[in-house]
């Protein structure tokens, strides 16, 4: 397996793919809802995915293909190379705000991470990582993550989360949003991800993700020493739906002792 073929290939596509986005800007998009009236998928998003599944099958035909809008493959596990892809994490931000959206790209070999992509399509910032390589932001190394205390800590956390929801008694989490510096929130899984990567922020949880939303920003913050697990400590299911509390190290204890201790499985 060439892995500097593809990390190659992977950027040039993701590239590409955010320069498409760049003109579509003003054009007038065709938006749908999915799951509820603030699940959105737009044009965009279909015609970006489908973008990158004719260039993987062209290229790597033996490869798979795990895509939100459903335009790849079925997957039930993730034996050989599998390509996980977003083709816009942050599709609200993206229709409200042209801005604070990203496309994620990872590929994974036999369930393990190998090539993590997520781009920052209006700010020009890809952060990449090829496991074992370490992680960049564009052309610059990032470097190591380093602990940080709770009360000098600013996380990433939706309102949601401590105010009245079907998912998580929200007495749970109000008590770290008090202890902390302060919380910010960005509506998209895969930027906030590469901020705790680059430590403009260090932590991030949330509790509903899938794959495509989370597994570029996994192999970027394990490649610089972070921790991903669920809410519980568990690794993430990577066909599944997960909670995610992503974090500096020795924080993500610190926060799962003290605060998190109290979820029930």
């Amino acid at each position: 397996m060439n892995w500097t073929e593809i990390d190659e290939n992977a950027k040039k596509w993701t590239r590409e793919a955010g320069e498409r986005i760049r003109t579509s800007f003003s054009k007038e998009l065709m938006i749908h809802t999915k799951s509820s009236p603030d699940d959105l998928v737009t044009n965009i998003d279909q015609e970006t995915e489908q973008f990158f599944i004719e260039r993987i099958r062209k290229t790597y035909p033996e490869h798979q293909i795990l895509g939100e809008e459903g335009f790849g493959d079925e997957l039930d596990k993730l034996d050989g190379t599998v390509w996980i892809i977003d083709p816009i994490d942050g599709t609200m931000n993206f229709v409200h705000q042209q801005r604070n959206f990203a496309i994620s790209v990872a590929v994974y070999e036999d369930g393990v991470g190998k090539i993590g992509l997520i781009y920052d399509v209006v700010h020009d910032e890809l952060y990449h990582a090829k496991v074992g390589e370490g992680a960049y932001l564009n052309d610059t190394k990032l470097p190591q993550l380093e602990e940080v205390a709770v009360e000098k800590a600013v996380i990433g956390l939706n309102a949601t989360w401590i105010t009245e929801n079907k998912r998580i008694d929200p007495t749970i989490l109000a008590p770290l949003v008090g202890k902390v510096r302060g919380t910010r929130s960005y509506g998209s899984a895969a930027l906030e991800m590469a901020y705790v990567a680059t430590g403009r922020i260090d932590a991030y949880i949330t509790l509903r993700l899938s794959p495509w939303d989370f597994a570029a920003g996994l192999i970027l913050v394990n490649e610089l020493g972070g921790k991903v697990t669920t809410l519980h400590g568990e690794p993430l299911d990577m066909l599944g739906q997960n909670s995610v509390f992503v974090s500096k190290p020795g924080l993500h204890e610190v926060i799962s002792k003290d605060y998190l201790y109290k979820l029930k499985k």
